[in-house]
């Protein structure tokens, strides 16, 4: 994992996309771009979605946030009339209601944890919140951390518990120009680490610190490998979006650096120029869709989701869902499908009349 991959000009793999997805091996018959019709193996879940950020999959519910400060639920294949919980965040071009993640006991304890954008005075932060659901229905919230600084257009946002059962936050920084990303005392431009009641580990990198990993500017999709490396997609600011390895302690350089060039700084794994924006990460585990490359990503400006091998580079990067829009998250199932969610309503997509959707990606 530590060959550095410069991926250079997106026309290129646009083009290259192109060809995959005329190939008549392709594993997904892909519907056709603004198309409402399904197939046997891409399912359309719901419909309508309004500016959707993130999903989390339990065994028997799936849950969105959406910006504006809903989570949805679906359930039995059905998006439920009324939401589980709405939430007050403010009205900001990239911040509300963000990110989401489920306690690794959610069927017990039935909490899930949410990122949210707040105004106070002319402030922005970010608070996380941890709540309690039953039956669909919100039955308590309480912030567990607070006070994260807050910007319009880079707050970061994703959340996922590792496979230490620890809760893993990043956070953005609160303008290009600021070097609160290289400052242990901020929680701007971070990778936190939590328990799962908002303290801090005892084995956290800095004393006394929930900082995991500096050095950031806006953190995207989160996930690990089978062997526990924890990986991480960053936007960059028009271009240079990353994909890095983290480590614990480790600095990954913004505003000093992008993506590499200074050895104090860690070198990103892939480096996209022009920008893609990647979203949602993740390994897939599951035996019930034959991928060759096990590595997903969601992106947003290149409007794929896509599969590749960090080892083999660019020529591996293959699209597995095209003619949707953008692609903002996706997730594994229990039974080893793929959830997607698009983000043709935030702003920057070109909407048709059932966006914003969650489709399923069965085999």
């Amino acid at each position: 994992m530590d060959k550095k991959i410069q991926v250079a000009a997106i026309v290129v793999a646009i083009v290259f996309s192109a060809l995959v997805l005329t190939s008549p091996t392709d594993p997904i018959p892909l519907p056709l771009p603004n198309s409402n019709s399904e197939n046997d193996f891409v399912t359309i879940l719901a419909k309508n979605l309004d500016k959707p950020r993130a999903i989390a999959v339990s065994n028997d519910r799936i849950f969105v946030t959406e910006k504006d400060g809903m989570i949805k639920v679906i359930q039995n294949n059905t998006l439920l009339e009324s939401p589980l919980a709405t939430l007050r965040g403010a009205d900001v071009f990239d911040g509300g209601l963000l990110g989401i993640a489920l306690h690794p006991n959610f069927s017990n304890n039935h909490y899930m944890y949410v990122f949210l954008t707040y105004e106070e005075g002319d402030n922005l932060w970010n608070k996380i919140l941890r709540i309690t659901e039953s039956e669909n229905k919100l039955q308590n919230a309480e912030i567990i951390l607070d006070k994260i600084p807050g910007s319009s257009f880079t707050n970061g946002g994703f959340l996922k518990f590792g496979p230490d059962e620890k809760l893993y936050v990043g956070t953005g920084t609160i303008s290009d120009a600021s070097h609160s990303p290289q400052d242990l005392d901020s929680l701007s431009g971070k990778i936190l680490r939590l328990n799962d009641d908002g303290t801090i580990p005892d084995d956290n990198p800095f004393p006394n610190s929930l900082v995991y990993s500096l050095g950031f500017r806006n953190p995207q999709g989160m996930t690990w490998d089978d062997n526990g490396n924890f990986f991480v997609a960053e936007f960059g600011p028009e271009k240079n979006d990353e994909i890095n390895l983290i480590q614990a302690g480790k600095n990954y350089g913004w505003p000093e650096e992008q993506c590499s060039g200074d050895k104090i700084f860690e070198d990103a794994l892939l480096c996209y120029d022009p920008s893609i924006e990647p979203g949602g990460i993740l390994f897939y585990s599951g035996d019930s869709i034959d991928f060759e490359s096990s590595f997903i990503m969601a992106s947003m400006r290149a409007a794929n989701l896509y599969q590749l091998d960090f080892e083999e580079g660019l020529s591996s990067q293959k699209s597995i869902l095209s003619g949707i829009g953008r692609v903002r998250d996706v997730v594994q199932g229990p039974d080893g499908s793929l959830y997607v969610i698009t983000s043709n309503t935030d702003g920057k997509g070109f909407p048709d009349s059932m966006d914003d959707k969650l489709l399923r990606i069965l085999k």
